[in-house]
């Protein structure tokens, strides 16, 4: 079963020492430096994104020593040029086009979100079994054949897809994006599923980061109070 490799998929090169949450962080950085650059600030500190971000300053600099020698001490770092390190780190200093397979609520809800092609992430075509939806088109998009995949993937250079579809129909159908030649998939499916070395994987379980949050509440809950 293949593993995410936060090092490998921010950048290229495999890097040990950098870790997925300095990976994560990387994201969280681009973020806010991308609005500072809105509200049309230039330079920015280790000590404004550690505020902006509940970290010190010394995390923060750790991080983005990664990125190379782009921070001055006692002016700060260049934000267009960090911006500009941090998508090239995260690989995304390029286009990435991405299938969506699964033409459900959530899925029209993701394509209805923007920010994505902001960030370099297009996407390309709508897969779903339904022959009732084969055909149409949503956000623009055609809904194709799952049996065309292969074809479709080929044609659109397709590298990442997204799969929002039932558990049970979840390792089929990405059984079938590794054969068709995707490199990368979200996985929406509240299920595990199992991929060869070779094809990276993340997968988000909404109803468990609910519960993950159900956790926190609970357990900052002052004791005597009433649930």
């Amino acid at each position: 079963m293949s593993k995410p490799d936060p090092a490998r998929s921010a950048g290229g090169a495999s890097d040990s020492r950098l870790s997925r949450a300095s990976v994560q962080r990387f994201s969280l950085y681009l973020r806010h430096l991308q609005r500072f650059v809105r509200e049309g600030v230039q330079t920015v500190s280790s000590g404004q994104l550690g505020e902006a971000l509940g970290l010190t300053d010394a995390q923060v600099r750790k991080d983005l020593a990664y990125l190379g020698n782009l921070g001055q001490p006692g002016i700060g770092y260049p934000a267009p040029e960090l911006i500009a390190a941090l998508r090239h780190r995260l690989g995304i200093d390029r286009t990435w086009p991405t299938i969506v397979v699964g033409v459900g609520n959530l899925a029209r809800a993701l394509l209805r979100y923007r920010g994505f092609e902001q960030q370099g992430f297009l996407f390309v075509a709508l897969f779903d079994a339904d022959p009732g939806k084969i055909g149409q088109k949503v956000d623009g998009l055609e809904v194709y054949d799952p049996k065309r995949m292969a074809e479709v993937v080929a044609d659109l250079k397709a590298e990442l897809a997204v799969v929002t579809v039932p558990a049970d129909a979840a390792q089929s159908v990405t059984d079938a994006l590794v054969a068709a030649g995707i490199r990368g998939i979200l996985n929406f499916a509240p299920t595990v599923v199992r991929l060869p070395e070779g094809v990276s994987l993340v997968s988000v379980d909404l109803a468990v980061q609910l519960e993950q949050l159900a956790f926190l509440v609970e357990s900052d809950r002052p004791e005597g109070e009433p649930e």
